[in-house]
């Protein structure tokens, strides 16, 4: 069965908002409908939906119009397999010591590495991603200077793959959180089909706001791998929660938000250790002073 979406943007988060609900009372109506800001800076949100039959163009032309949207841009998608597909596009990543694979690819696993399982239906923080490939980098650059975390966490934890790393080479157990109680059982799910329970504990959290978590605090190294403005709107709690001399790995961020993050982390006393840049996106390692 095709499906279809229509896609349109608009500025202030008030008014996509308003339009997001107002698609949901559209006929034939649609089975998903999402309101993101997009990320570059320009104030501009978008709003899309899912259509299972195809949606009334008409219907869309007044909604744009009624919210002051760009037209609607209706596209129809075809029939695909996705698991299957993913698992044909997603080869394994070596980052460094890490081997992030999916079962499919269980038999390509190098001797020499960590393996780190995420199923290619969980594709959102299977490594890939230049975001998640850059906090394993900037893990594996740490162990290389001889670095020893006791007291870890990952905020916004997503498939784990970053907690279940630092489980793998140092022995205290981590905190994984996440404010999606979804990603959570996913977070469960790849630390049983990794081995490592007991190693990583998942939480549903936002933020730090946990007693689990304010009992382990203070950290040694926090991976918060999420968005520009939820890593600013962290930035206070990451001084209260991070010891002195602690690591922060940052990232889900435009190569151009880095800067205005890094700045908001230095009036809380974290200094920059390492900043890196794969296709488009930064990764930022940070010291509490």
């Amino acid at each position: 069965m095709p499906t279809f979406t229509a896609l349109t943007s608009l500025t202030g988060e008030t008014q996509a908002e308003a339009l997001g609900e107002a698609m949901e009372r559209l006929r034939p109506e649609p089975t998903g409908v999402g309101v993101f800001e997009i990320e570059d800076g320009s104030g501009l949100w978008e709003v899309g939906g899912y259509f299972v039959e195809a949606p009334d163009h008409a219907a869309l032309a007044l909604l744009a119009a009624a919210f002051d949207a760009q037209p609607f841009a209706v596209s129809e998608l075809p029939e695909t397999d996705w698991v299957a597909h993913v698992r044909r596009e997603l080869a394994p990543v070596e980052a460094g010591r890490f081997f992030v694979y999916g079962s499919h690819d269980a038999d390509r696993v190098p001797e020499d590495r960590i393996p780190l399982l995420i199923e290619a239906a969980m594709a959102f923080g299977t490594g890939h991603h230049g975001t998640t490939l850059g906090c394993l980098r900037a893990l594996d650059r740490l162990l290389d200077a001889g670095v020893h975390a006791r007291r870890v966490a990952d905020i916004g934890c997503g498939t784990a793959v970053l907690a279940m790393a630092a489980a793998h080479v140092w022995p205290d157990p981590v905190l994984a959180s996440d404010i999606d109680e979804v990603a959570v059982d996913v977070a469960r799910a790849n630390v049983t089909a990794n081995g490592l329970e007991g190693r990583v504990r998942c939480l549903t959290a936002t933020g730090f706001e946990h007693a689990d978590l304010h009992a382990a605090a203070p950290f040694d190294l926090v991976f918060a791998n999420i968005l520009m403005g939820p890593l600013i709107g962290l930035a206070p709690d990451m001084g209260r929660h991070v010891g002195q001399g602690g690591l922060v790995i940052l990232s889900g961020l435009l190569n151009e938000q880095a800067d205005t993050v890094s700045q908001a982390y230095a009036g809380e006393g974290f200094s920059p250790v390492h900043h890196d840049r794969i296709e488009g996106w930064s990764t930022l390692t940070l010291r509490r002073d």
